[in-house]
């Protein structure tokens, strides 16, 4: 195995809207075997997943700050909540109550919300298909804006990026390819 290979996926398995789907083909063309192409596309697709789920709340905090991209930020925000209202992630035993400053900006949120099983598979199908759009970045974005339970959440994008895993290395490497080791 070529380390330096193995890295090369690795980065490019981090890249917004290559990830996965892109470096498993490149692990393929340089001649990684799939199970190290697999694992080290796995991991780095994951890489950035924990940061993106803690942080994208407060980089969306941080840019509302200039006045110029406040619109953006706006929007983005005015659109997650109107489509979280069609999600089924808010089924909860507490009221969920949030506290809200004069700007319309949320300070304090009280209960919990809860994820369904159907989100919890949307999610994960979500992330696993590998159609441009998709996947672990996009459905990390999706999860933090919709404010999903972040462990839940990451499970679900884990799946996912696995099973994505799984289709591409079949893709890449064909069926026999991908099942040489079982021959």
């Amino acid at each position: 195995m070529n380390l330096k290979n193995a890295l090369w996926i690795l980065f490019i398995s981090m890249i917004p809207l290559i990830e996965l789907r892109g470096a498993v083909p490149v692990g393929t063309v340089l001649g990684l075997p799939f199970y190290i192409n697999f694992a080290v596309a796995v991991i780095g697709n994951l890489i950035p997943v924990p940061f993106i789920l803690l942080l994208i709340p407060k980089v969306l905090d941080f840019m509302e700050r200039f006045e110029f991209l406040k619109p953006i930020v706006r929007w983005v925000r005015r659109r997650a909540e109107k489509n979280q209202g069609k999600i089924e992630s808010s089924e909860s035993s507490e009221p969920i109550i949030e506290i809200v400053d004069e700007g319309g900006k949320t300070i304090a949120t009280t209960g919990k919300r809860k994820m369904s099983r159907a989100t919890f598979l949307g999610l994960m199908l979500f992330v696993l298909l590998p159609i441009p759009g998709t996947g672990a970045w996009t459905g990390t974005l999706v999860a933090s804006l919709f404010e999903f339970p972040k462990l839940k959440s990451f499970l679900s994008i884990v799946l996912g990026v696995v099973g994505c895993g799984v289709i591409m290395c079949l893709a890449s490497y064909g069926v026999l390819g991908f099942l040489s080791f079982l021959l």
